[in-house]
C-alpha cells in the first residue's frame, strides 16, 4: 500500500515541486487547489515530469462542507502538507480581512477533520515572517516571534499557535517549517513561479521584466541598514525547499519526530540583497535590466536570513543550489513560458 499524501495548494509555486518530489519517492499524491493564484496546466506539467498525474481536486478548504465530504471520500491519509493559502505582504496590509478568513479558516477545518478521523500527520507551510524584523542574525527557532509586520505574518504566526494547542490537546503531529525566500524553478522548466497577474515577488518580476512583459522592475528602497542599501533575504532554490517537505513528511509517516510539534526554519543560512539578486540575474542571463530604485513597502523586513543548523542535524537536510542556479532556472522557466506562448 503507498502512502496517500493530500497537498493543499498542490499546484502553486512550492505546492507543484513538493508533489514531484513526493511522487517521485513513491508517494500517492492529492491535490486540491482552488486556482485561486495558479493554472490548471500545472497538473499536467506534474505529470509530465513524473509520468503520473495526481488525484485533483478543485474547491476551496475554507468551504467547511466541502472539505468535510472530502476527507470522509479520503479517511485514510497517511499525512497532509498545508500549503494552501494567500501569500502576498502588501496585499494582505490592504486587504487584512481576506488573508485571515482564507489562511486561518482553512486551517482549521483541516485540524478539524484530522481530529474527527484520528488522521497524524501534518506539515504546516510557515514563513519566516513570523520573527519580524529579529534582533540577531542568523535568526535560530528559538528567537522571539515579534509583532508581526503584515496581516499575512499575523496569519502564520497564529496558525502556528492554532497548531500547537490542537497537538496538545488530540493525537495530531505536526511539523511547521519556516522557510525564506523560495525562488527558482524546476530543472526541467516545466514548473516554475507563475502568479497570476502582476508578480509580488522579486524573481517572476525580474524574469517578466528582463523579457518585456514589464516596463521597469521597481526595487522597494535603498536607505536599510545593509551593505549596499537594500533589503536583504536569505533565498532558496524551490527543489531543495520541495526536498525538504519529502524529508518533513518522511519523519512523520515513520513517526521519527522528537516531539508531537516540531518546527525548522529552511533556508540557506546566507542573506543576499535585491541587489546582489539582480547582478547574479544579469550575469546567468547576460540580460540588463531596467529597474528603478522607489520608497520602501509597507510590512517588508529590513534584512532576515536563518540558523539552518538544527534542520541540517536533525532532518539531514541542507539547501545545496546556489543563488546563480537559482536566478538560471528562473530565467530558463521564462523562456519556456515565452515559447509557449508565441
Amino acid at each position: 500500500m503507498k502512502h496517500k499524501i493530500l497537498v493543499t495548494g498542490g499546484l502553486g509555486y512550492i505546492g507543484s515541486h513538493t508533489v514531484v518530489e513526493l511522487q517521485s519517492a513513491g508517494y500517492e499524491v492529492i491535490i486540491v487547489d482552488d486556482l485561486s493564484n495558479t493554472r490548471m496546466e500545472v497538473l499536467g506539467k506534474i505529470a509530465q515530469i513524473t509520468g503520473t498525474k495526481p488525484h485533483f481536486e478543485n474547491f476551496d478548504l475554507v468551504d467547511s462542507e466541502l472539505t468535510q465530504k472530502f476527507f470522509d471520500l479520503h479517511p485514510d491519509l497517511s499525512g497532509i502538507i498545508h500549503f494552501a493559502a494567500f501569500k502576498a505582504v502588501g496585499e494582505s496590509v490592504e486587504n487584512p480581512l481576506k488573508y485571515y478568513r482564507n489562511n486561518i479558516q482553512s486551517l482549521i477545518n483541516i485540524l478539524e477533520n484530522m481530529e474527527r478521523l484520528k488522521l497524524s500527520n501534518l506539515v504546516f507551510s510557515s514563513s519566516c515572517t513570523v520573527y519580524g524584523q529579529p534582533d540577531e542574525l542568523p535568526v535560530t527557532e528559538q528567537a522571539p516571534r515579534k509583532a508581526a509586520l503584515s496581516p499575512y505574518g499575523n496569519t502564520k504566526q497564529i496558525s502556528e499557535d492554532i497548531i500547537r494547542d490542537t497537538v496538545v490537546a488530540s493525537t495530531i503531529r505536526s511539523i511547521s517549517l519556516r522557510y525564506f525566500n523560495p525562488v527558482g524553478a524546476h530543472p526541467s522548466a516545466l514548473i516554475g513561479e507563475l502568479p497570476l497577474g502582476v508578480p509580488n515577488n522579486l524573481l517572476p518580476f525580474i524574469t517578466q521584466t528582463a523579457c518585456g512583459i514589464r516596463p521597469q522592475l521597481r526595487v522597494f528602497g535603498s536607505d536599510y541598514n545593509t551593505p549596499d542599501g537594500t533589503a536583504v533575504r536569505d533565498y532558496i532554490h524551490v527543489v531543495d525547499l520541495a526536498q525538504a517537505h519529502l524529508v518533513a513528511v518522511n519523519r512523520l509517516v515513520n513517526n521519527l519526530g522528537k516531539a508531537p510539534y516540531e518546527i525548522f526554519n529552511l533556508g540557506t543560512g546566507n542573506g543576499n540583497s535585491v541587489l546582489e539578486v539582480i547582478q547574479s540575474f544579469e550575469k546567468v542571463s547576460g540580460v540588463k535590466l531596467n529597474y528603478t530604485i522607489t520608497d520602501r513597502r509597507p510590512g517588508d523586513v529590513e534584512q532576515v536570513w536563518a540558523n539552518t543548523q538544527f534542520a541540517n542535524d536533525e532532518l539531514g537536510w541542507k539547501a545545496q543550489l546556489s543563488l546563480d542556479e537559482m536566478t538560471l532556472s528562473a530565467w530558463k522557466f521564462q523562456l519556456e513560458l515565452n515559447k509557449n506562448n508565441q
